[in-house]
């Protein structure tokens, strides 16, 4: 039997509706892009950005931006739209950081939005010598993965049940990599407790006010993921 508490319930239709709110966090987030980048400067270390689901690298390419003109060397995943299911995505994955790391094979660290941030989980899992953490951004990898508004849509896509996910098994487990979860109560699709987790489920939580769409484009979101890259030096 499954236990549902308060926290556990999916997004309401109030804040899903408020997902529309997308062109003003992108319009907020353009004007940021200068006071984000002179105030948390990087130091020039790998990052690879993973889409959400059914997003490809070009709707990642504010944050992307922003991260590279704060120094850091900022990179797409570049394995197309991220779909529900790809077969042996932690092999093209790996492939990819071949390429990022080249010969001095510094780990990546990875940033996920929604999907790509399970899958972030899940690659530091596989490969933990060659990720140098993991930052989520409303990525629901704990608790039910039905408590959500998106496992309809992955199941109908990924043409199997959310529950028999090549990661569904252990997506609580913590990478054993520094982990920081980005969560929003204004998500319109993954409660706070889903992307937030339990802290046994990851290292450090980071609250912003930004929708669903918003976490890629909107200040307060992108101000996160700065602050912790420049926490990990």
């Amino acid at each position: 039997m499954i236990i549902r508490h308060a926290d556990d319930i999916p997004p309401r239709a109030r804040l899903t509706l408020g997902e529309t709110r997308i062109a003003a966090d992108y319009a907020r987030g353009r004007q940021a892009e200068k006071k984000l980048v002179a105030a948390f400067p990087g130091d020039g270390r790998p990052v690879m950005i993973i889409p959400g689901m059914f997003s490809n690298d070009r709707r990642m390419k504010m944050l992307r931006r922003v991260l590279e003109k704060a120094g850091y060397n900022a990179h797409g995943w570049e394995l197309g739209r991220n779909m529900p299911h790809k077969a042996a995505l932690l092999d093209r994955i790996g492939h990819r950081l071949d390429d990022i790391q080249g010969q001095d094979g510094a780990p990546v660290t990875l940033v996920g939005w929604s999907l790509g941030g399970l899958i972030a989980r899940e690659y530091a899992k596989h490969a933990p010598d060659r990720v140098a953490a993991v930052i989520t951004m409303g990525s629901p990898f704990s608790g039910n993965p039905r408590f959500n508004n998106a496992w309809r849509a992955y199941e109908l896509f990924a043409g199997h049940k959310i529950d028999a996910s090549p990661f569904a098994s252990g997506l609580a487990t913590k990478p054993p990599v520094h982990t920081t979860a980005i969560w929003s109560p204004r998500d319109g699709f993954i409660p706070p407790r889903a992307a937030r987790g339990l802290a046994h489920e990851r290292d450090a939580e980071i609250e912003v006010a930004c929708g669903h769409l918003g976490y890629i484009c909107a200040p307060d979101a992108m101000e996160a993921v700065l602050r912790v890259l420049a926490g990990q030096r």
